[in-house]
């Protein structure tokens, strides 16, 4: 069985940090692509960072980059998320997903719906 499970949002005020981990299991981590993703009340998802199992290049949307780093740990099955500085407008659900893709910076910002596998979210809100 295909598992997902997201962990480690909460609430934290303006210029906080705050670090998402997503531990996998029931497939093959190595060979899948790693994002993260996020939805905020009435917006659509949206791509936040992934890691490309290819070769372990990392994308950001442009709004994080400087503030969010991804990272995987093959030994554990664990793709983390620290942010850093954060802002109000950061406030969302957030999901790791598991992409089949070796180069995911297409389907993070344009395609998230073809990634294979979904956690089931954490939330994070940032207060002013």
């Amino acid at each position: 069985e295909v598992q997902l499970q997201a962990s480690g949002g909460g609430l934290v005020q303006t210029g906080g940090s705050l670090r998402l981990s997503c531990a996998a299991s029931g497939f093959a981590f190595g060979d899948y692509s790693l994002g993260w993703f996020r939805q905020a009340p009435g917006k659509e998802r949206e791509g936040v960072s992934c890691i490309s199992s290819r070769d372990g290049i990392t994308y950001y949307k442009d709004s994080v980059k400087g503030r969010f780093t991804i990272s995987n740990d093959n030994a554990k099955n664990a793709v983390y998320l620290q942010m850093n500085n954060l802002k109000v407008e950061d406030t969302a659900v957030y999901y790791c997903a598991a992409d089949s893709v070796r180069d995911c910076s297409r389907t993070l910002f344009e395609a998230w719906y073809e990634y294979d596998y979904w956690g089931q979210g954490t939330q994070v809100t940032v207060s002013s």
